[in-house]
């Protein structure tokens, strides 16, 4: 059989945000987040509409920083406590790249550079773009821009974060190679860290 598909270099979705009709858009709860429920109506790919209700998490945009230092092939990686693992991984205390969110009027840059001094006590002395990516569409409306941060990762160690926003935040230099085959085992598990880290793997080498 046949079929033509397009190929991914030439993918456009089909559909736009006019084609999404809001019903009703209630607050259900607003504390760390907000928790919302959202009735919408929206055109199908057979032509007709489909009506539905989801509950929605509304969080804030955030920044995420894998940290790495190119003259020793170290990256810096920061454990912390994540109610999100509880229940679900061996530990709720998981290895991962700096992050936080965005405030408003704050430029993606200069959360990079707030975060990973916060977090990790460090630095930067350069920044890449990775990626921009939203991690749990089906019900989380958030998006993180990913960076690669040039660090010099001697002094680096120690707990760090913010008591004042419950953060305790242990610091993790780790040759890239153990980070990698911590990835490859499953002990890495988190999503941003898993993207950070297979794009080291390929790109290592043109960090200077």
């Amino acid at each position: 059989m046949n079929k033509k598909t397009a190929s991914s270099e030439h993918w456009q979705p089909q559909f736009n945000r006019q084609d999404v009709e809001v019903l009703d858009d209630l607050l259900i709860a607003e504390s760390f987040y907000q928790l919302r429920e959202l009735s919408v109506r929206h055109r199908s790919f057979s032509g007709e509409s489909i009506s539905v209700k989801r509950d929605l998490i509304d969080k804030p945009n955030a920044v995420a920083v894998l940290l790495y230092d190119a003259a020793l092939a170290t990256v810096v990686m920061v454990e912390q406590f994540r109610i999100g693992a509880l229940g679900q991984a061996k530990s709720p205390w998981l290895l991962e790249v700096v992050a936080g969110v965005v405030e408003p009027n704050e430029s993606i840059e200069s959360v990079a550079a707030r975060e990973c001094f916060e977090e990790t006590g460090l630095r930067i002395q350069g920044l890449e773009h990775i990626y921009k990516f939203t991690p749990s569409p089906g019900g989380v409306r958030e998006y993180i821009d990913l960076f690669c941060a040039r660090v010099d990762s001697t002094s680096a160690g120690g707990v760090h974060g913010l008591a004042a926003e419950g953060e305790d935040i242990k610091v993790h230099v780790l040759p890239a190679a153990e980070a990698f085959a911590m990835l490859k085992s499953g002990q890495i598990d988190n999503g941003i860290a898993i993207i950070a880290l297979q794009w080291l793997q390929l790109n290592s080498q043109k960090i200077g």
